[in-house]
């Protein structure tokens, strides 16, 4: 029997051997980075080592850098004191602290009016698509796109971004705001000066060390276009599942993430088809979300524009580096023997 088959990359990718050996090393250090003292200055070295390669991997400066505890907290400290406009296909920590009254196109492409107050994500954790970032944008949470398609801050024209560390093979519990030179937050975490004011409290030094040394590694990956690959197996996942009739590739027709596809099935629950996959092996995520045991439609879909039958039924595949042909084929099949299944007992 196979053995089991990550298709997960979306939800956290595995952690990559640069970030697993830099973490090792980080630690053996024993200095608090803000200690004066040579254990001290070993691990403010290192903090800030890792703050460039984040930099430098995000295309900004080291003092554009706060690390927090991951995108969600970095949400947060984003957004305290303003009151930004968004569309509804945004990730949950963002929809959670912003208004959403943005218009979604049925491709999934938001329409910005007012960059100078609204956020826009990079990249859709459930469908893949890929947005145009206005310049002038208040903030854009990266966390998907980033190392995966190619992006750079200070190009890009915004004031800030949000990313987290797991999404490109870090640790989890680690994140990033960048902004724009000149731009002031309020800080939420108060107490030392950690982070440059922005964000108080020791810094997790050994996530750190892992962001960065993943940070540095995915912007080689891009570079050296494996993303490119990556996405030539994506296709043909999606060539196979299109066999199914009644299959809908959502965004199949618009700009998405290289490694992203979100299929909906029409009342083959999303939830059912999770559970059938894993139980074949395949660790997949549903496309709606299930709270309390009642299922939901997911509310990226319904902003789309997609009918309450459609998008309770959609799962998404998200796939990497380390996916083989062999393990999008293999999915493949098992998925179609599922939904011909289910096709027979439905009529």
């Amino acid at each position: 029997m196979s053995g089991r088959v990550y298709l997960d990359w979306n939800a956290s990718a595995p952690l990559r051997v640069e970030a697993r050996e830099a973490m090792i090393a980080a630690m053996d250090l024993v200095g608090n980075p803000s200690s004066v003292h040579a254990d001290g200055r070993a691990a403010k070295s290192l903090l800030e080592k890792a703050r460039n390669q984040v930099a430098e991997a995000i295309g900004a400066v080291a003092q554009d850098i706060a690390f927090t505890s991951g995108a969600t907290e970095a949400s947060k400290l984003a957004v305290a004191g303003r009151n930004l406009f968004a569309a509804p296909i945004e990730h949950d920590a963002m929809h959670a602290v912003v208004q959403s009254p943005l218009n979604v196109a049925t491709n999934g492409v938001v329409t910005i009016d007012d960059a100078q107050n609204s956020t826009l994500q990079l990249a859709n954790s459930e469908t893949g698509v890929l947005q145009e970032l206005p310049k002038g944008l208040a903030l854009s949470d990266i966390t998907q796109g980033f190392g995966k398609v190619p992006f750079a801050f200070n190009w890009a024209g915004i004031d800030m971004a949000i990313a987290s560390a797991h999404k490109i093979g870090g640790p989890k519990g680690v994140g990033v705001l960048v902004l724009r030179q000149g731009i002031e937050i309020q800080a939420q975490i108060l107490g030392g000066g950690q982070e440059m004011g922005r964000r108080a409290g020791t810094e997790n030094l050994i996530g750190i060390a892992g962001f960065g040394a993943a940070a540095e590694a995915a912007a080689k990956d891009l570079a050296n276009g494996v993303w490119d690959e990556v996405a030539q197996r994506r296709n043909m996942l999606e060539d196979a599942l299109q066999s199914a009739d009644d299959s809908i590739i959502i965004g199949a027709n618009t700009a998405r993430l290289p490694n992203t596809t979100c299929i909906a099935s029409p009342g083959w629950k999303g939830e059912t088809q999770v559970m059938q996959m894993d139980l074949a092996g395949f660790s997949v995520s549903a496309g709606s979300a299930c709270s309390s045991g009642k299922v939901k439609t997911s509310r990226v879909l319904a902003a789309m524009g997609y009918d309450e039958l459609t998008s309770m039924s959609a799962i998404r595949v998200s796939i990497g580096p380390e996916t083989k042909d062999e393990d999008v084929l293999r999915f493949a099949d098992v998925w179609l023997a599922a939904h011909k299944k289910y096709r027979v007992r439905a009529a």
